[in-house]
């Protein structure tokens, strides 16, 4: 809208990070700014935070004390979340078990709809997911939550991942060669990227996609679908640039080419 203000095309709160993995949380943002989205606030452990803070002067850090995330972040981690109306969690996160019950809590209290991601799906079961959830699996992943071992045919991983999405109750995306997205009922393949989107932090650009597009008010199934295939052509792009060097920094420098020539 042309009279439109900060925030109304969505505000997305990002939960990763940990002393290790700074990175991760700072690709999702600035994807889901990428995406279209107003605002990006991430909650990171503080080394993270401040990593993200001082990359990024555009997203908005809430520092957590500590080295990892807690069930004693989860309170302060929920209040900012009460201003979001998207969130993506488990980037860089790691999977202690603290970290993981943590990501449980969170679900479980938690009504903004949520893109669950890397580690935090590890948490992840019927239980405390709904359908307002987009869970991101790769292939060993899917066969820890959905107990399906998937191979490279594309017809099998429709048939698993309609499957599994009907089971947990929400959106899966299975990211592979041929990206699988169902909601249960519906399943979309998408065939954009390439070999060379192997490389660390690809993943975390695609949830930083599908969450900032949640934010702005898209359906979860749509988002997915959207973000797998946005994510895919700016990998093609950066290819094109960078060839075998490219990272997945070089995939976040071309999104906005990609978005604008939609």
């Amino acid at each position: 809208r042309k009279w439109s203000h900060k925030g109304e095309s969505g505000k997305l709160l990002v939960v990763g990070g940990s002393e290790k993995y700074t990175g991760a949380p700072a690709l999702v943002g600035v994807a889901g700014y990428r995406a279209g989205c107003d605002l990006v606030f991430v909650a990171a452990p503080e080394r993270a935070a401040n990593a993200v803070a001082a990359q990024w002067p555009d997203i908005i850090t809430i520092p957590l004390k500590g080295g990892m995330l807690s069930r004693k972040h989860v309170k302060e981690v929920l209040g900012v979340g009460e201003e979001a109306s998207a969130a993506v969690i488990g980037n860089g996160l790691g999977r202690e078990r603290e970290s993981l019950k943590a990501v449980r809590v969170f679900l479980e209290k938690s009504r903004v709809p949520c893109v669950v991601d890397a580690d935090a799906i590890y948490a992840v079961d019927e239980d405390v997911v709904r359908e307002n959830v987009v869970v991101t699996p790769h292939a060993g992943e899917f066969r820890m939550i959905c107990g399906k071992e998937v191979g490279e045919n594309v017809e099998e991983r429709v048939k698993a991942v309609k499957g599994c999405a009907r089971s947990l109750g929400c959106t899966v995306l299975l990211k592979g060669a041929v990206d699988v997205v169902s909601d249960g009922k519906r399943v979309m393949a998408n065939k954009t990227g390439n070999p060379y989107m192997s490389k660390g932090g690809t993943g975390d650009v695609l949830a930083g996609l599908c969450g900032g597009l949640v934010a702005m008010g898209v359906k979860p199934f749509e988002a997915a679908c959207a973000a797998a295939w946005i994510n895919g052509k700016a990998g093609e792009a950066a290819f094109r640039k960078h060839g075998p060097a490219m990272m997945a920094s070089d995939v976040v420098g071309v999104l906005g080419e990609v978005v604008r020539k939609l």
